[in-house]
């Protein structure tokens, strides 16, 4: 296991909405629970995406901050470069989309995505608003997904990638699929922020990068999962 672990916040002046920067904080939180000292950077839409992080995370935003981030991100460079090296990332809602091949613009216009993630994305018909409950590819080895979406997007996938879960309640994807990944790199449409709704999601990201991770005392937060659920599945 990794003595320091280096988690990278991407455009958190574009792209921070419904609270996702909670995703860094969960990271560092869980990673300090088990000795891991962190060192978190925060990159500006001015700033260079630097290639050496171990974790990388981006979240939600508006239309016209997108673009800029799809727009930015595909000079820069930096990302693909990190992902090629083996590091890890979670991108939310707008993010998500922008690690595609394509997503849809302020007027519902195509704009070309970051080609992470063998997706592309449109915009539906009805927002998606509201609680979502997912059950994750088994071959994740994770418990059901919970969070909320807000968003007008539809995402299509492509054979490089699978789906992360099967939506119980909820839109996602729009097709009864729920995010996506491809070796290490996972899209979601869930807020909440997506890790401290689901912790096992952001262990996952943490072992990819570090090796088999110690268990903590994870009762309180499995109680609120639960809870939730209970709430939103139906009797």
């Amino acid at each position: 296991m990794q003595s320091e672990l280096s988690i990278v916040w991407i455009y958190p002046d574009l792209l921070s909405t419904y609270g996702d920067q909670g995703n860094v904080l969960v990271l560092e939180q869980r990673a300090q629970a088990r000795g891991i000292a962190t060192r978190t950077v925060h990159v500006r839409s001015s700033d260079p995406v630097p290639q050496q992080g171990d974790v990388y995370l981006i979240g939600g935003g508006e239309d016209r901050p997108q673009i800029l981030g799809a727009e930015r991100l595909r000079r820069d460079g930096g990302l693909h470069a990190a992902i090629q090296r083996g590091a890890a990332m979670l991108a939310v809602c707008a993010g998500y989309q922008i690690m595609g091949t394509v997503f849809g613009g302020e007027e519902g216009q195509p704009v070309p995505g970051i080609g992470l993630l063998d997706i592309s994305s449109g915009r539906g018909e009805r927002r998606a608003v509201g609680e979502l409950a997912a059950e994750v590819d088994p071959a994740l080895g994770l418990p059901t997904l919970t969070g909320f979406e807000n968003h007008m997007g539809v995402t299509r996938l492509g054979p490089g990638v699978r789906p992360l879960s099967r939506t119980l309640v909820g839109t996602g994807n729009g097709d009864g699929t729920e995010g996506c990944y491809a070796g290490r790199v996972i899209g979601t449409y869930l807020h909440g922020p997506a890790l401290a709704r689901n912790p096992a999601l952001a262990d996952l990201l943490l072992s990819w990068v570090t090796g088999p991770l110690p268990p903590i005392d994870d009762s309180w937060y499995q109680a609120l999962r639960d809870e939730r659920l209970r709430a939103v599945l139906p009797s």
